[in-house]
């Protein structure tokens, strides 16, 4: 059966759209919240040092492991039903994750966050994309999406260092409950009933899509840790290697994928979500290491650490609006993607430049810079990846659009990490630091930030080079701007 979604009045979609950024707003903040609350973690729960990093990693490898049978899963059974599924165990898991009481059952369910995020978070997209017949609100839609999606960490660093500081890092969990519950209860009203397609599920193709993604999830956390000659990094990049390839070989043989392929022979959305996974990549070292210097390098409270990254999100949302109602339309998505991106590269550049004695307000222009660009080039990003998709498979290239950002920001962090490790043992102390340690911290930080604008200045490369601009001697609407063409 085919997708039918009942007339929506100017309120209902109002609802709706509140319904799927809400949500959205919860799956990107929850993959951050706990960076500022892992001290305190730690300490409560006894957790060793080596293992802590498993507070971050099991959401995400869940999440990024699973993002495409939960997409698969909304096209064929009905997005509605997938959707509040995911959001009831995220919501639970969440409950659960607040009363934890050892480091293991945190770990737990922070998975089962991970697992609820997958089958939502796909599901709320395509359900977006499919809300607006007309190009022109749906521009604007993906525009509060982006805003959503982009300062979403910016945002969990702000509501962790709060959260912790004024109640327990327990509430960084907490918090979830009551705004997943308003959720649900509005959902059945809100979200349009989108009835299940034909198909069946691809298991071959889910559980091998599933295993690579999470050996290669895995991998990169390794590398992290252990450094890229990890005997354990590499059996799990070997691996993910030959169920990744079983993958693609499944997907060509059977008749219904999990995951089309013709998706990717799409020139315009390849590169779109190439694109995307290296701008994420890059900019995980601007979070990764303010947040830490901050804190070890100024020591600065909590609170005070979360307040300071107030101006990102407030420079993605102007940035984001602009991009959306004047810079698009006008002068169409390829060029805003490339101004954007190179936005980002150079904000990064300039956070090179950080030093011990640095204060707050010369940090304050690199980091405006870094968050306009993001903003700017998120919107056009993220139309790009669901571009000329057929309705039955919204869900698969709404999941590809968040895999993307889930692989980025893994990938770019093991590598950033490996980056600043190169500057010595002892970087990474703690608010007492000694001089020469906090030396040590700014110099891997500052080669950290170089590489992250390398990585996204290859992304503005590929830009380039597969993608041309369309010839026009007038302002398109945003639906034609939106789109990226395909180079000769």
């Amino acid at each position: 059966m085919s997708s039918t979604v009942a007339p929506a009045t100017s309120a209902r979609t109002w609802l709706t759209l509140t319904v799927v950024l809400t949500t959205q707003m919860m799956i990107v903040l929850d993959a951050a919240i706990v960076n500022i609350a892992l001290p305190d973690m730690q300490q409560a729960l006894h957790i060793e040092p080596a293992n802590l990093s498993w507070v971050v990693n099991a959401y995400t490898l869940a999440f990024g492991g699973l993002l495409l049978l939960g997409a698969r899963a909304g096209d064929l059974f009905g997005r509605r039903a997938v959707f509040a599924v995911g959001m009831a165990l995220f919501t639970v898991a969440s409950l659960i994750g607040g009363f934890a009481d050892a480091g293991a059952h945190l770990f737990l369910a922070r998975a089962a966050q991970g697992v609820g995020a997958a089958l939502a978070a796909p599901s709320a997209l395509a359900i977006l994309m499919g809300l607006y017949p007309r190009v022109e609100d749906r521009t604007r839609a993906i525009g509060y999406y982006t805003i959503v999606s982009a300062s979403g960490a910016a945002i969990g660093l702000i509501a962790g260092g709060l959260l912790t500081n004024y109640a327990s890092w327990r509430w960084v969990m907490f918090v979830n409950v009551p705004i997943g519950l308003v959720v649900l209860a509005l959902s059945r009203t809100a979200l349009p009933n989108t009835r299940a397609h034909h198909g069946r599920i691809d298991y071959a193709g889910s559980l091998l899509s599933t295993a690579g993604m999470t050996a290669l999830v895995y991998g990169f956390i390794r590398a992290a840790a252990d450094g890229w000659g990890s005997a354990t990094a590499l059996a799990s990049f070997a691996v993910a290697v030959a169920l990744l390839a079983g993958f693609v070989a499944v997907e060509r043989a059977v008749e219904h994928p999990i995951t089309p392929l013709h998706l990717f022979a799409d020139r315009e959305r390849a590169s779109a979500y190439v694109a995307r996974m290296l701008l994420v990549a890059g900019s995980m070292g601007a979070f990764f290491f303010l947040s830490q210097y901050f804190q070890l390098v100024l020591g600065w409270s909590p609170v005070r650490t979360g307040l300071a990254f107030v101006p990102f999100p407030v420079s993605v949302f102007v940035s984001s609006q602009l991009a959306t109602r004047v810079f698009v339309p006008r002068f169409g998505g390829r060029s805003v993607i490339l101004v954007g991106m190179v936005l980002s590269a150079i904000g990064l550049v300039m956070l090179t430049r950080l030093g011990v004695d640095t204060t707050y307000p010369q940090l304050i222009g690199s980091m405006v810079v870094f968050a306009v660009g993001n903003g700017t080039a998120f919107v056009p990003l993220t139309a790009a990846g669901m571009a000329r998709v057929a309705p039955q498979e919204a869900g698969v290239a709404s999941g590809l659009v968040n895999v993307t950002q889930q692989v980025g920001g893994a990938v770019g962090l093991a590598i950033l990490v490996t980056v600043f490790a190169t500057a010595g043992p002892g970087a990474a102390s703690g608010p007492s630091a000694s001089a020469h340690a906090k030396d040590l911290f700014v110099l891997g930080a500052d080669r950290g930030f170089g590489v992250a604008a390398a990585l996204i200045a290859v992304a503005v490369v590929l830009v380039l080079a597969v993608t041309r601009p369309r010839r026009r001697t007038r302002v398109v609407a945003p639906n034609e701007a939106l789109a990226l063409e395909p180079a000769a």
